[in-house]
């Protein structure tokens, strides 16, 4: 019964993934390709830790 209020990792880890991939976008548009560069970065290791706990489901 209270597993219901639990949180989702996944669905949490995937709104920090869209969000990063946001900030990315708009620092490429500003012209700061280093902070693009680290936004990815840190964007692709949110995406290997879903894809890691969806292969663990």
């Amino acid at each position: 019964m209270l597993g219901m209020f639990k949180r989702d990792p996944q669905k949490k880890l995937q709104q920090a993934y869209e969000r990063k991939l946001q900030a990315a976008m708009e620092a490429s548009r500003n012209g700061d390709m280093r902070a693009n560069a680290t936004l990815t970065e840190e964007a692709e290791a949110l995406l290997a830790e879903i894809k890691r706990l969806e292969s663990a489901q």
